[in-house]
């Protein structure tokens, strides 16, 4: 992947106008960021995006006229030849939303009332190459999602099974640092390492095998 340079172009789209507006005074107040567009419903979206290339669309389920899982079928779907990045944002957590937005390219999903910490970080996250889910969402989707993954004979170490299982529980890379005292960027090279070692292609394959091999519960301390 290529190194990103400049702020992170972003394109807003939401049928709710305060909405909108909160997103674009969190995310424009970030150094590395910028608001360059913004859609009231979902065809205006895949049109500005289409015309202004932002590097990020962050997208609500549903809008008028198409929606954000279709919004993120024709932006960042399989076998869109010059694909762009959606992220979810939603006040919708249905599982079947979050499986589809996923399936069809999402880089993230996040609920609206996860904060703004959450809602800048998942862009982060999302430019990073990184998918993040709202926690709130991750333990009840990763029990019951089913991706191909490696056989549990991987071996991990007791540090990297350790922040596995934060990933598996929804944590953050800051949160995994402040629970085992490390910096949120020891967390994020740690993960690069898992990612490797189980062929993984995002946190959520690291979740997703941790659950499969019954690895996402804490040990119980005697």
């Amino acid at each position: 992947m290529t190194t990103h340079l400049g702020p992170t172009r972003l394109l807003i789209a939401d049928d709710q106008e305060d909405v909108r507006s909160g997103f674009r005074l969190i995310l424009g107040s970030q150094p590395d960021m910028s608001v360059v567009g913004e859609a009231a419903d979902g065809l205006t979206a895949v049109d500005l995006a289409r015309t202004l290339r932002p590097d990020l669309v962050l997208a609500d389920i549903r809008m008028p006229g198409v929606d954000g899982l279709e919004l993120t079928r024709r932006l960042a779907g399989p076998g869109v030849p010059d694909p762009i990045r959606v992220l979810v944002v939603t006040t919708f957590d249905h599982d079947s939303y979050v499986r589809t937005a996923l399936h069809d390219g999402a880089c993230g999903f996040l609920l609206k009332r996860s904060g703004p910490g959450l809602l800048i970080e998942g862009v982060r996250a999302a430019m990073a190459g990184d998918i993040l889910i709202s926690p709130q969402l991750t333990v009840r989707l990763l029990q019951t999602l089913t991706p191909s993954a490696p056989a549990p004979s991987t071996r991990l170490t007791a540090r990297e099974t350790e922040i596995a299982r934060l990933v598996a529980q929804g944590h953050t890379n800051a949160e995994i640092g402040t629970t085992l005292s490390i910096s949120p960027g020891t967390a994020k090279t740690h993960i690069a390492n898992i990612q490797t070692k189980l062929k993984a292609r995002n946190r959520v394959g690291i979740a997703a095998w941790t659950w499969e091999n019954g690895l996402a519960n804490p040990t119980p301390q005697n």
